[in-house]
């Protein structure tokens, strides 16, 4: 992939909202995509700053009615100017960290501790009471000095939104008592009673706190959920705070709507419910990417469309083009709808699906324009540097698919055309596993079907060549072991030995592709272009030349 200096502003011509791009292209290959797990593998992935590695957007000629940009990039949608050029200064910026250390997640339960421990010290007073209590008291005032200073810089750091929650202003009010309560009463004497009672009334006011936290516990799940969407973009704004993005502003993009357990750290269905009523009320539809998992689609009065994909995996290519042409539909029936499309963490699937429509409907010409500008939407680079676009090189190359579909093929599926395998030869196969290949297996799947298992320790005599001068690997297919392919086609490879990392899928690595797609009978992928071996953390196995060079013979 070119790599290029992206310049991008954004204006808005009466109603309608123009992309303006300058271009500073370079001839340096970017292959390697650092995409993550969804949230549930956090470890995965390495940092990539779109800042210094980031690319041109190319503007097309296309209907108005859909081409609708967001007008602030920076922003998750229509957004407070103001707020806006206050993240913009030192100040804004200094407080908005400050915001994400105050509401971070391990803060809430260090909190949550201290509270817990002010309800012993006020047990451990009740039950000692008429010994020396100056530890207790000295422990009593350390506690209360941390909520007041805590709060202090939760006001600081959220300004007016502070305000805005009666339950931090429940907060604040029993901080501040309680904080007055304990000083006052730790420097009076102990001895008569009267204190005694007035000491332990200020402790049982602290006990409140406890309540609050309890009864408000939707802040550490807030908290919760934060920090499984690491810095994906949010919408928090007009009291949600929900892993959503405006992509364009017609088109969303968000994590699973979840309930019971799942919404601890994934968006709260009845929160996008509440989110999508208030902000596009009767006027938005939802696309469901999951094949994992579903919900009632009534929640969403029946506006749900589901397109059946498998998690890290692709969408056949006849099922982009339906997502396409259904939200092509949907758009057109009235300017004021909009689509709202999830998988599970709100990236792979759903970027691959989201940038099959930026190209399907004029507002990017090429893949790789989609893939960044999505990409580039995505990410919160004011929480960090992590690049939450699609995520498997699969997921990329049918996209790119998608483009000669809409820029060769008129919108339609290419004419059907069938292979079989001859050979496959990996490159730089000493690093992985037992360095012969006899560790490794691997599964041809079609249509979702296993047609072909081949263990390479049971191989025929002759069928595999370890090239250890070429540090290559070759397989070879017999007709009967290679299956006539045709459409969406994954291989898959597995490995036998513990030292070789599993990833997506629980395999070695795997790879889709189409065979209408197929030039030269020869299919040829290098590390950052196969799934799993894309990922920074497996190079200590997949080393740079790792490749998969796949001969086929045309039916």
């Amino acid at each position: 992939m070119e790599n290029q200096i992206f310049t991008a502003s954004y204006h808005r011509y009466g109603s309608q909202e123009q992309l303006v791009t300058e271009m500073n292209d370079n001839d340096e290959e970017d292959d390697d995509f650092d995409e993550e797990e969804d949230d549930e593998d956090l470890e995965d992935g390495e940092d990539i700053d779109l800042r210094e590695h980031a690319y041109d957007f190319v503007q097309v000629a296309a209907s108005p009615k859909h081409i609708h940009f967001v007008t602030d990039a920076s922003l998750s949608s229509w957004s407070d100017p103001e707020a806006a050029l206050e993240t913009s200064t030192r100040l804004g910026k200094f407080r908005a960290s400050l915001r994400r250390i105050v509401e971070h997640f391990s803060v809430r339960v260090f909190s949550l501790l201290l509270v817990l421990a002010d309800i012993i010290i006020v047990i451990v007073d009740l039950a000692t009471a008429g010994k020396d209590q100056r530890t207790l008291e000295i422990l009593s005032i350390l506690i209360v000095t941390y909520f007041l200073i805590e709060v202090l810089l939760r006001i600081f750091a959220l300004g007016r939104a502070f305000f805005h929650r009666w339950l931090e202003i429940v907060d604040l009010i029993v901080v501040v008592v309680s904080f007055i309560l304990t000083l006052t009463f730790s420097l009076l004497t102990l001895e008569e009673h009267g204190y005694a009672k007035l000491i332990i009334t200020a402790r049982l006011v602290r006990i409140l706190l406890f309540i609050r936290i309890v009864t408000g516990k939707d802040q550490v799940e807030r908290a919760t959920r934060r920090m499984i969407s690491q810095n994906k973009r949010r919408y928090q704004k007009d009291g949600f705070d929900l892993d959503l993005t405006y992509v364009t502003e017609r088109v969303i993009a968000m994590s699973f709507p979840s309930s019971g357990k799942h919404k601890l750290y994934r968006n709260p269905v009845s929160e996008v419910v509440r989110f999508l009523d208030t902000k596009h009320p009767d006027h938005y539809k939802v696309y469901n990417l999951c094949s994992e998992r579903s919900y009632d689609p009534s929640v969403f009065h029946n506006r749900v469309e589901r397109v059946l994909i498998d998690d890290h995996n692709v969408p056949r290519l006849s099922q982009l083009l339906y997502f396409t042409h259904n939200v092509r539909e949907w758009l057109d029936r009235d300017p004021k709808n909009v689509i709202a499309v999830h998988c599970k963490g709100g990236k792979g699937r759903t970027g691959t699906a989201i940038c099959a429509w930026l190209i399907a409907s004029g507002q990017f010409e090429q893949a790789k324009h989609s893939l960044e500008y999505f990409g580039h939407r995505r990410t919160d680079y004011s929480v960090g540097n992590k690049f939450q676009g699609v995520q498997t090189p699969s997921q990329s190359r049918f996209v790119g698919y998608l483009e000669q579909v809409f820029t060769k093929l008129n919108g339609r599926l290419p004419a059907s055309v069938s292979y079989r395998i001859k050979n496959i030869k990996i490159d730089a196969i000493s690093g992985i596993g037992d360095g012969n290949g006899k560790d490794l297996s691997f599964e041809i799947i079609i249509n979702g079907s296993t047609v072909t298992t081949l263990h390479l320790s049971n191989s025929r005599q002759g069928q595999i060549q370890h090239l250890r001068d070429l540090d290559k690997l070759v397989i070879i297919l017999y007709e009967a072991e290679s299956p006539t392919l045709t459409g969406d086609i994954k291989i898959k490879f597995y490995s036998s030995n513990s030292n070789v990392p599993r990833g997506y899928d629980q395999c070695a690595f795997f790879f889709w592709f189409h065979t209408s797609f197929i030039e030269n009978s020869r299919l040829f992928l290098r590390r950052g272009e196969l799934d799993n071996p894309h990922k920074p953390k497996t190079w200590k196995t997949y080393k740079e030349n790792f490749a998969v060079d796949i001969t086929l013979t045309k039916l």
